[in-house]
Formats: structure tokens, C-alpha cells, sequence
């Protein structure tokens, strides 16, 4: 919830925030600050979230290798903790670098959590409801960006004399977290694979499905371990190097890269804006703005629903085969909205489809499909690859899009349509359905395009079978 909070706060805090960094560099310097020095420390304060996400992302590997999943989580709390208090004091203290680090460390927080959360929830997770679990993520981002923009009312925390504790609310999820996530066991996946615990896994399967018997769920997990080629964690250089991985990794490349490129932060420049000119008062428009974290949150939930039915891919193409639909649309209503009182209205439903369309399928599904893609011992590289590619893109959307919209105007969102439906077409020829597969299942169904044979895949699983009944120890509960 904290990590897509952040966001909410800073644009309801904005020219409270600005008028804080005058304030202290009158106290400081005795003179107003100019504008250009305003503007850098506010670009500064903006995009150095992005860089503690890049800087998280990249850690998280060799921190899972140490802490596990879980412990990795627990220890994570730590940042939301500090990026709370830097936040929420910094103008009591006079120090707009204490925002600016503040946000460094909470984007540090949001880099490991964007990583292991989906791993954990997608190693604890049966295969038959692996992608509605994981959707927890993203109902949980959205509800998030809801939360906000309840707390950023002007009854709330809303207020120049109060915007410094909306920062403050941080370290409430991160508190809850330690007070729960403690009584949960570590990924049984993580224990069995990794740190040899079989005993460990057993009682994290037991703990989690609600049944003593978790031979099949041994079993499977033994399986995967025989497979593999290694079992110790590889790193990326080797993820990279690995033949009967490329399409998989090329595939999360492009996933998250269109999860952060398809446009979906930049609507938040243009919707004060519309609703401005349909005629909405400026006290009126926060309230109307509430509209979107519910339609965000609506279709995560339903999308949760109805993933283990409807598949990843379908979700997917259609989540970005619309969105292309509604920037086209939005960017004609942009064109004449002000020839035409109406158009307005017509613009701020496309901005609604268009969020409704990217938290189906593409604000969410990306994370599940980093976890299944890849076998255990490649899932902390690949987690670490995606989340770099989706932090640098986000970093190249808040540094680049002023500079389109600003040459391009209303046609900046073009670029939008290209690459929503490139992602659709790649989706559509590259990736095949993951629903209800073990991860030796989906490895598989990549064989053709990586050009390993099927069967080399049906020789290693008739291995692990044959194995498995020469040792009948391993299915012992």
C-alpha cells in the first residue's frame, strides 16, 4: 500500500511541498528561491524515487540469498520505517533533504518489495489459484492509490498545515507487516530447494494448504529440483547465457518494459486538467478524482477473479489491445475538446476505461509471470532483471514525457498506442498460456521457440518420475 501511496502524496502535496522549499531557503539564504532551483529540487524529489527502486531491484538477489523470501520482507520494513520518519519530519526540521532521501530510501523499499512479494506469493501458492493469489499484488497497489487520495482530501491530511503527516501514514503497513508476517512460514519452495530443509518445507506446505498430507507437493517441488541444471542461485550473466531461458526472458523484458511504457502514469498529468475544463471546481475535482482509485481497484479485484478461468495471456492482450483503443480515443476527444463543451466528459471516461483496462491485465499480471517463467534457481535473476527494466523505465517516463507532451501535445499519447499494441502482438505470437502448469510444465511450452527439442524436456520429467519411484523416501509426509 505504501509504495503506490507515495505517488497520491506527492500530487496532492505539491505546491505545499514547493512553498516548504522556499520557506526554508528564505530562512537559509535570506532570499526567495528562483525558480529554476525550485524546479530542480522538485524534479529532484520526483525521480529519486525511481533510482531507490533501480537501487533495490538490484539487491534483491543477494538479499533472498541471505534472509530467504520472508526474511528479506521482514528486514524490508525497515526502509517504509526510516522513509516515514524522514518524510513525515522534514518540515519540522527545516531540511527538504530529508524528503528527498526520504523518497530515495522508500523507492529502495518498493524496489525489494516489487521483487520478492510476487516470488513469495507465487512459491506458496498452489498452481490452481497461483495467479489470483498473486493478483493480491496489484489489488493491494490500487487500493493503495485509493488510500491516498482518501488521506489527501482536504477534511484529512489535505492541508498546508497538515500534508507532512500524509507521509507519516507510511509506516502503518509496514507495521502491520511486522506484526503478521512473523506467524507466517517461509516459501516451502525456498527451504526445500535451496537451503535443503525438507522438514521446513514440509510444515510450510502443511501450514498453508490446511492438510498433513503434501506428498504430491513434495513430490512436485523434488521433481523440479532434478531437472534443473544447477541448484545453487544463478546470477544474471548465467540467466542471460542460458538457451532454454531466452524466450522467457525476452518476454519479461518486453512485458515490464510496456508495463511501465504504456502510458498509464502520464494520464495523471491530464485529468486535473479535463476535469477543469468539463467545469468542475478546483474544491470539487479531489473528490471526482476518487473515482479512478475506485475503478482501479474494482478491476484488479475483478481481474483476481477471474484469472485462473480466463488465463494470463488473454488478460494481457486485452488489457493492452484496449488500452491502444482508448489513447486513440483519448487523443482525439484531447483534440476538440475545445470546440466542443461535451468533449470533456468524453475524454475523462476514456481516462476511466483506460485505467479499467491496464489494472485487468497488465497492471498486475506482469509479476505472475516473472515467478512462473523461470525455475527456482534462475526466479532471484530474473526478479532482479525485471524489476531493473521496470524501474529505468519508469525513471525514462518521468525524465522524457514533459518534453513529448510539451513538442507533441495532444499527440504525445500516440507514442502510447504504439506501444501497447506492439506489446499485444508480441504477446499474442510469443507467449503461451501458464494458468494451472507446474513451472517444469511451462518450461516446456517455451521448447519450440527456444529451439530445444520436446524431448529433452519428456526425457528429464520421465528422469524425475523414474527417480521418484526408485526413492520412495521423498514422498514420505
Amino acid at each position: 500500500i505504501h509504495q503506490s501511496s507515495i505517488y497520491i502524496y506527492l500530487s496532492v502535496c505539491l505546491s505545499y511541498i514547493k512553498t516548504f522549499y522556499n520557506k526554508t531557503w528564505i530562512d537559509r539564504y535570506n532570499e526567495p528561491i528562483g525558480d529554476g532551483t525550485v524546479t530542480l529540487l522538485w524534479s529532484v524529489t520526483v525521480s529519486i524515487f525511481a533510482i531507490g527502486g533501480l537501487v533495490g531491484a538490484l539487491t534483491v538477489s543477494f538479499l533472498i540469498k541471505a534472509l530467504g523470501r520472508k526474511g528479506t520482507l521482514l528486514a524490508n520494513n525497515a526502509l517504509a520505517l526510516i522513509a516515514a520518519l524522514l518524510l513525515a519530519l522534514g518540515e519540522t526540521a527545516g531540511s527538504f533533504e530529508m524528503l528527498i532521501i526520504g523518497r530515495f530510501i522508500i523507492g529502495m523499499d518498493s524496489g525489494v518489495s516489487l521483487s520478492v512479494l510476487p516470488m513469495y506469493l507465487g512459491e506458496i501458492s498452489p498452481r490452481q489459484v497461483r495467479g489470483s493469489i498473486g493478483q493480491f499484488h496489484a489489488i493491494f497497489i490500487c487500493l493503495g492509490v485509493f488510500i491516498g487520495q482518501v488521506l489527501g482530501l482536504p477534511e484529512i491530511f489535505g492541508q498546508e498545515s497538515r500534508w507532512n503527516f500524509l507521509f507519516g501514514f507510511l509506516a502503518l503497513p509496514a507495521l502491520l507487516q511486522l506484526c503478521v508476517l512473523p506467524f507466517l512460514p517461509e516459501s516451502p519452495r525456498f527451504l526445500l530447494m535451496e537451503r535443503r530443509d525438507e522438514a521446513g518445507a514440509e510444515k510450510a506446505f502443511q501450514a498453508f494448504l490446511g492438510r498433513s498430507d503434501v506428498s504430491r507437493e513434495l513430490e512436485e517441488v523434488h521433481a523440479e529440483s532434478r531437472t534443473q541444471n544447477t541448484q545453487r542461485t544463478a546470477s544474471v550473466l548465467e540467466l542471460f547465457r542460458k538457451r532454454s531461458l531466452r524466450w522467457q526472458l525476452i518476454t519479461v523484458i518486453v512485458v515490464m518494459s510496456c508495463y511501465q511504457l504504456c502510458g498509464l502514469n502520464a494520464i495523471w498529468y491530464y485529468t486535473n486538467g479535463i476535469l477543469q475544463k468539463a467545469g468542475f471546481g478546483l474544491t470539487l475535482i479531489p473528490y471526482i478524482t476518487l473515482s479512478t482509485g475506485g475503478i482501479e481497484t474494482l478491476a484488479a479485484i475483478i481481474s483476481g477473479l477471474v484469472i485462473e478461468k480466463i488465463g494470463r495471456r488473454p488478460l494481457l492482450i486485452f488489457g493492452f489491445s484496449a488500452m491502444a483503443v482508448f489513447f486513440s480515443l483519448l487523443t482525439v476527444f484531447l483534440h476538440y475538446q475545445d470546440r466542443f463543451s461535451w468533449m470533456p466528459y468524453l475524454s475523462f471516461t476514456s481516462i476511466l476505461l483506460l485505467i479499467a483496462s491496464f489494472c485487468s491485465g497488465p497492471g498486475g499480471v506482469p509479476f505472475v509471470l516473472t515467478g512462473e517463467l523461470f525455475e527456482q534457481s534462475y526466479r532471484p535473476a530474473a526478479f532482479m532483471i525485471a524489476g531493473t527494466v521496470n524501474w529505468l523505465s519508469n525513471f525514462a517516463v518521468g525524465l522524457l514525457f514533459p518534453f513529448i507532451q510539451e513538442a507533441l501535445q495532444t499527440f504525445a499519447f500516440l507514442l502510447f498506442v504504439v506501444v501497447c499494441a506492439a506489446g499485444a502482438v508480441y504477446l499474442l505470437v510469443v507467449l503461451p498460456e501458464t494458468k494451472n502448469k507446474t513451472f517444469m510444465e511451462i518450461s516446456q511450452s517455451f521448447s519450440k521457440i527456444n529451439g530445444i527439442p520436446d524431448q529433452t524436456h519428456e526425457r528429464e520429467m520421465k528422469d524425475a518420475k523414474t527417480s521418484s519411484r526408485e526413492r520412495p523416501d521423498l514422498l514420505r509426509v
